[in-house]
């Protein structure tokens, strides 16, 4: 049989393709950009219905479109989120009743680490996505999302795929073959976009101290939110930078579109810009579509230390909510709740410090609350996201400080001295 006739046999509505899944079953849904919203409405239907129950459903970053269907609060129970990222949709659910905390169960791992979690230590059942157009050969493309995703559809018992024009065909090293899957749905609709808000003045003064730490040459890995945008934008007269990163996003792609980034002196994957998914809005989704200098991989690979690490001088910025004058962060925890996970943090702090020439940069602004609380601690209110044995350096809208070879006291001087002036001599109190 053809790739045509079998894509074909297999092409069904969501609501038929959806029977396939079985009640008191593990389902990895694809990531963020990804998530394909009629299969997730005919999934809610059929939770709705009563004939769907003890759906435990593996994921990170959830978006609107699981956050109006299966993880509507009326449907926690029949259908239990399986969190490895919590994220606004999560949040609001909570907010809005305290009670649904208790079924939202939280998996810590680190984001490298999901993909084993899913294939390995649980097994999962089924697996829903949406993926691009087939190509001739018969290949979907994981566009936006590899991470975890790819990982799974390639061992789950059951693959539905939402085939979605808008999603752009990105190569990856092993794409989907319609013989793989079990159901096919179609569905033409927008992918989800992502603006980007203005940074604050505490962030561009951060973004400038950090901009100054990057020179010709870096390997770039950037996480999410206003600050990574006000760096990019202060380092477009950088040249042959390279692009290895578990989030890419259109401030990165204009570095690309602007001749900054070239990835001439990557040692893995040379001449791509490698990343494990991707978030933006449509201008972005058209520039990855089809670019042959644009490559995704799954997480276990791209968000591996030691595979980070054979590329020089990496350069990788995070952000975090809280540094304790030891040096360790809390990037996860806030108001005595799990607010976001470790995700990829330190996998890139580990792998940019093994780098040859490479950093990593944790950074947050000194204060929150309007400035009345201050996000340098003497001791976190959270877990520790990354260590203090792997912190390289911190910065804040004060400065910068590189904790690496320094003893305890010197680490608390120098972050104390990163802190806003007002919580300055209450910090100094606890040396």
């Amino acid at each position: 049989m053809d790739v045509r006739t079998l894509y074909e046999a297999k092409l069904t509505t969501a609501d038929k393709a959806v029977q396939a899944i079985d009640s008191n079953s593990d389902l990895a849904m694809g990531m963020a950009v990804a998530e394909p919203p009629a299969i997730l409405a005919a999934i809610a239907r059929r939770a709705e219905a009563g004939t769907l129950t003890e759906l435990r459903v593996w994921y990170l970053l959830s978006q609107v479109h699981a956050g109006s269907t299966i993880f509507r609060r009326e449907l926690l129970g029949p259908i239990r989120p399986q969190c490895l990222f919590m994220s606004g949709v999560e949040r609001a659910l909570i907010k809005a009743d305290p009670a649904a905390e208790a079924l939202i169960d939280f998996v810590p791992t680190a984001f490298s680490g999901s993909p084993r979690v899913m294939r390995d230590e649980v097994g999962m059942d089924a697996c829903v996505l949406t993926v691009s157009p087939m190509d001739a050969d018969g290949y979907f493309s994981f566009g936006v999302a590899n991470d975890y995703t790819s990982v799974v559809a390639h061992s789950a018992r059951t693959v539905i795929v939402e085939v979605n024009p808008a999603m752009p065909r990105v190569a990856c090293p092993a794409p989907l073959h319609v013989s793989q899957v079990s159901a096919i749905v179609e569905n033409h609709v927008a992918l989800l976009s992502f603006g980007e808000a203005d940074a604050a003045p505490e962030d561009e003064a951060i973004a400038t101290l950090i901009a100054e730490m990057i020179d010709d040459g870096a390997c770039l890995q950037m996480g999410i939110g206003n600050l990574p945008g006000a760096v990019c934008r202060r380092i477009a007269n950088r040249r042959d930078m390279g692009i290895h990163t578990e989030l890419l996003t259109p401030p990165l792609a204009r570095l690309a579109q602007q001749g900054a980034v070239t990835n001439r002196f990557k040692t893995t994957e040379t001449s791509l810009s490698v990343y494990s998914f991707a978030m933006g809005d449509e201008p972005f989704y058209r520039w990855m579509d089809g670019n042959p200098h644009v490559y995704s991989m799954p997480v276990d690979v791209v968000n591996d230390p030691a595979v980070i690490a054979r590329n020089d001088k990496v350069v990788s910025v995070n952000a975090t909510i809280q540094v304790d004058l030891q040096g360790a962060c809390n990037s996860e925890f806030m108001g005595g709740h799990q607010h976001s996970a470790a995700g990829g943090q330190v996998d890139f702090v580990r792998g940019a410090y093994g780098s040859k020439g490479g950093l990593s940069v944790i950074a947050c602004r000194s204060t929150a609350r309007g400035g009345t609380v201050s996000r340098i601690v003497p001791k976190l209110d959270g877990p520790v996201t990354t260590p203090r044995n792997d912190v390289h350096w911190i910065v804040t809208e004060h400065g910068a400080a590189n904790l690496r070879g320094k003893t305890l006291r010197e680490r608390a001087e120098l972050l104390i001295g990163l802190a806003d002036p007002r919580f300055r001599d209450e910090l100094a109190k606890v040396l």
